[in-house]
């Protein structure tokens, strides 16, 4: 497996939840670590302040393609290399599928900018420098709802489609730079504490009977980022939910 000391990590979306488990099991696995949040600023610090190795928080919204270039920027002018990027930062709003006229282009728009275009345009900038890395990794983090007509809304459900393909489509191309994702379902974080009627479903369909925690995400990340020999895989941390979908 990949030894991570002194490699460089962007793990986008990490002041929380599956974002913050991420940078905490790199870190701890020897990474430097570029925590980033778009609003979060405080406890994004606090997550730097408490991590293992050397490691910087930017406050960046990565739907604008400059704030997210940035990142890149931090991590080549603190350490000089980058060779891993996580790609953790999402958003999204509910929205019932069979409500068209709720899902109005102001959420879908911003829904793809910063689960899609924000992705993308980050994954671009970072890319040369990854390629210069004899370890590099992507991982993008997506969800079980861009495999199944699931999600808090069609456009969410979309955005994660299109996450998923893309994922395939640059592993297919820039190897040797491995091109992974990770699909989690229900996963106990701040965005799911009061969705209890998710979570009842969750605990009626998957067969493991109970939701994850952001530590089994960053458990399959880490996998994905370590092993040198997977590229263009979707793993799916679910519990099994998408078996009875």
């Amino acid at each position: 497996m990949i030894d991570l000391n002194g490699a460089v990590a962007i793990v986008t979306g990490s002041s929380s939840g599956i974002g913050e488990a991420t940078a905490r099991l790199l870190a701890a696995s020897g990474a430097h670590v570029v925590v980033n949040s778009a609003t979060s600023v405080d406890a994004g610090e606090a997550v730097v302040a408490s991590l293992p190795t050397d490691s910087v928080y930017v406050q960046a919204d990565i739907s604008d393609k400059e704030q997210g270039a940035g990142l890149v920027t931090t991590a080549l002018e603190r350490f000089g290399r980058l060779d891993v990027l996580v790609n953790n930062a999402g958003w999204t709003t509910f929205v019932p599928h069979a409500d068209l006229d709720a899902l109005t282009d102001e959420i879908l728009l911003k829904t793809f900018g910063v689960n899609v275009f924000g992705t993308w345009w980050l994954t671009k900038t970072a890319m040369p420098h990854l390629r210069k890395s004899p370890v590099a990794a992507v991982v993008n983090v997506t969800s079980v709802a861009g495999l199944r007509p699931a999600g808090s809304s069609i456009a969410y459900s979309m955005s994660k489609a299109a996450l998923n393909h893309m994922t395939l489509l640059l592993a297919k191309s820039f190897g040797p730079v491995r091109v992974n994702a990770v699909a989690p379902g229900l996963i106990d974080t701040p965005w799911t504490a009061d969705q209890d009627g998710l979570r009842s479903f969750v605990l009626e369909r998957a067969p493991l009977a109970m939701s994850g925690s952001p530590e089994s995400v960053a458990e399959a990340v880490l996998a994905l980022v370590t092993n040198p020999y997977v590229s263009g895989e979707i793993l799916v941390v679910d519990g099994g939910l998408t078996q009875n979908l």
